[in-house]
């Protein structure tokens, strides 16, 4: 399957703005790109990439006063099958985890699992653990949570989001990651583009979508509690503790959003 994406995105600065941009796919997902995935700038501005410490890929660039608009558009070729799921398997112990998965253990800015392991717990301690304890937590919080766009905020933590009952997908994610870690179940924040392949289309508009990855049974699976089944076409971007580790974008000043557009589609032969 050929999978179109990218975005047209534009801030309007009051001064001269140092930025940094998380808007380019993953590193592991490179040697699937059939076209270039690279940002353009109206007016064109110099950046350059880095990958940070989680090796998600970050571009710098000044911005001068005035209107910018960031644009990517390229096409990639995804195996078109839904998410895979992970067997039946135990919760791997603490002592047989690989180091680098022990950071996604403890709480973090907006997974503070730290507030909800008495309720962790008391819900989910009596399960087996492993899968059925990830499946059951995805399940708790597909149904716990209401989405809705127009009650997003940028400062809702997992544990203002059991209190509230309503979000958006990084909601969803973050709820599910602070519960996996309580239950000692290593969980990463993901965010990428996931269009309306296989499913009917949404009437919001599309955006970047949020969700987690949690390990078990030797390597990361792919946990989305908001659709909390399988889905087709997931491109990630970034991976880090929590929506803080991957901000799709990051002003050193003033910089107002003007227009946020995504794109993901299914590309049809010929076209």
């Amino acid at each position: 399957m050929l999978i179109e994406a990218g975005f047209d995105i534009a801030f309007e600065c009051p001064a001269p703005t140092p930025m940094i941009l998380q808007l380019r796919i993953h590193p592991s997902r490179d040697a699937d790109l059939l076209t270039p995935d690279r940002i353009a700038s109206d007016p064109a501005l110099p950046m350059r990439d880095y990958l940070d410490h989680f090796g998600n890929r970050v571009t710098r660039v000044e911005v001068p006063a005035g209107l910018v608009t960031f644009s990517d558009r390229f096409v990639i070729e995804d195996r078109g099958e839904p998410d895979e799921t992970p067997p039946d398997v135990r919760t791997t112990p603490i002592a047989e985890l690989p180091d680098d998965a022990l950071l996604f253990l403890g709480p973090s800015r907006y997974c503070d699992s730290d507030k909800l392991a008495d309720f962790a717990w008391s819900q989910f301690g009596q399960l087996p653990g492993g899968t059925r304890c990830m499946q059951a937590i995805s399940d708790f919080v597909h149904s716990k949570i209401r989405f809705s766009y127009p009650d997003a905020s940028p400062t809702r933590c997992a544990s203002d989001s059991m209190h509230e009952g309503i979000g958006v997908c990084r909601d969803f994610a973050h709820l599910a990651i602070a519960l996996c870690r309580c239950m000692n179940i290593p969980a990463r924040y993901c965010t990428g583009y996931l269009g309306d392949i296989g499913v009917p289309v949404d009437v919001n508009p599309m955006d970047f979508s949020g969700w987690a990855e949690v390990f078990l049974d030797g390597r990361w699976w792919t946990m989305d509690a908001r659709h909390n089944h399988p889905r087709i076409g997931r491109i990630v971007m970034g991976r880090g503790r929590d929506a803080a580790d991957v901000a799709m974008s990051t002003a050193f000043g003033v910089a107002n959003l003007k227009r946020f557009e995504v794109v993901t589609d299914e590309k049809v032969e010929g076209r």
